[in-house]
């Protein structure tokens, strides 16, 4: 390889990073157990609690059934040995007690894309103050251009989301984004994997959060959609979201409180 990179124009310096981070960034052998588990930590940590609300689910290798956690626990309380597997009609196939009746919503979503294995709503606080306004999240920082028109926005409240209506309605204004703002509600975070779920769950918080602070201070301004797109692609790399989970699930298991987050 070529060391001289002063004569590269900014496509070719993208694609010679993207290269070196396929060859030098690494991710973790985390179980999809355990990863589930980590991610329940990393949300508490990070501003995501809202008590009993809020759920998340991932795909398994048998057709129709996912992981998720038990009604009745925090976030803060999620280990590998407490989590449930269920069907999509929240049949409890593996585990002890129910799983939470909102995750209805979650089986419809996964039944519209079935690329999708990771789902993660919740009601952290300042996407829940944002959603009150009724008006789409804005994304207007580089920090934020992973979510970069990558956010749906559900503008009518349908009320507690245990029934089919409002599965079929989350899952229609979902479309093809990764993420949705549920007004009067929360977010909804739906990806290919666990990593790069928790990742858009935290940038979305931040992003919902920065929204309020800019929005107090003055108008939004906008920022070059081919440049927000460039940015977006940059930051959403399997490698990158591997290796910022990694980060993360570090910093989590510092903590004293997340000891017990991989016990079977």
């Amino acid at each position: 390889m070529n060391n001289d990179t002063f004569n590269l124009d900014k496509n070719q310096l993208i694609q010679r990073a993207f290269d070196q981070m396929e060859k030098s960034v690494q991710g973790t052998d985390y179980t999809l157990r355990q990863k589930l588990a980590l991610t329940c930590r990393i949300l508490f940590d990070n501003g995501h609690d809202s008590g009993l609300a809020g759920q998340i689910t991932a795909r398994t290798e048998q057709p129709g059934t996912f992981l998720t956690q038990r009604l009745g626990l925090g976030f803060d309380e999620i280990s590998v040995g407490n989590l449930l597997l269920v069907d999509e009609n929240l049949q409890v196939l593996e585990g002890e007690g129910m799983a939470n009746p909102a995750n209805r919503f979650h089986a419809w979503v996964y039944r519209a894309r079935p690329e999708v294995h990771c789902i993660i709503h919740t009601h952290a606080v300042h996407t829940a103050a944002l959603s009150m306004l009724e008006v789409p999240l804005e994304i207007s920082h580089m920090d934020n251009c992973v979510l970069y028109d990558d956010v749906a926005f559900l503008s009518r409240w349908p009320g507690v989301p245990v029934g089919n209506e409002e599965g079929e309605l989350i899952a229609a204004a979902l479309g093809s984004k990764r993420t949705l703002l549920l007004a009067h509600h929360g977010l909804l975070v739906a990806c290919s994997s666990i990593e790069e779920a928790c990742l858009l769950a935290l940038a979305f918080e931040r992003a919902a959060r920065m929204h309020l602070l800019a929005a107090s201070a003055g108008k939004i301004q906008p920022i070059e959609p081919e440049l927000g797109c460039e940015a977006h692609d940059w930051i959403l790399r399997a490698q990158r979201s591997a290796a910022a989970f990694a980060y993360y699930a570090r910093r989590s298991l510092k903590q004293q409180h997340n000891a017990d987050c991989l016990l079977e």
